[in-house]
């Protein structure tokens, strides 16, 4: 939050925590593991499960 009050871009900032979850799940998990949760994100994305959605009101 810190970071996005001092100027930091939000895609600077997604892109770092997408590194450090990956870096994360690999130290975790190892890499075919993570490899394998990895491969199944484009799916996911495409369905919408991370997509907000927020209601007009």
């Amino acid at each position: 939050m810190d970071a996005w009050l001092d100027g930091i871009d939000s895609e600077c900032m997604a892109q770092v925590s997408l590194f450090v979850t990956l870096t994360e799940l690999v130290a975790t998990y190892g890499e075919d593991a993570t490899v394998r949760f990895a491969e199944k994100l484009p799916q996911r994305i495409a369905s919408g499960e991370f997509t907000l959605r927020r209601s007009k009101q």
